[in-house]
């Protein structure tokens, strides 16, 4: 399971979760300008990402288009790279279980 992390959230996360989810991205990897949500979507639903974020859009655009992607949306304020790796990585199963189960498309962590 790929994720692919939003803008808000550092670059720096990779190093901190790559054991636990190989071959995650961060959007600023997609393309050298600004992507727009729509395209980390497509990029997202194209490419297998479960995508990361703190940006609400995301929730209203599963609203209306379903999944995939999945979504992992963090509910919680600005915080330290390392205290966002670790939520996720706490919440390895959970994001697990989202993607494998089709009745679910996001999972919002606090």
């Amino acid at each position: 399971m790929k994720l692919l992390i939003d803008e808000n959230i550092s670059y720096r996360i990779l190093k901190f979760i790559d054991t636990h989810f190989p071959s995650s991205a961060h959007v600023t990897s997609i393309k050298n300008s600004k992507v727009t949500d729509l395209e980390i979507w497509r990029y997202a639903k194209q490419h297998d990402f479960v995508i990361v974020t703190y940006d609400e859009d995301f929730y209203e655009w599963q609203q209306l288009r379903e999944s995939p992607p999945h979504i992992v949306w963090l509910r919680f304020g600005n915080a330290p790279t390392r205290f966002i790796a670790d939520k996720l990585i706490r919440n390895k199963n959970n994001i697990l279980q989202m993607v494998s189960d089709e009745m679910y498309g996001i999972l919002e962590i606090y």
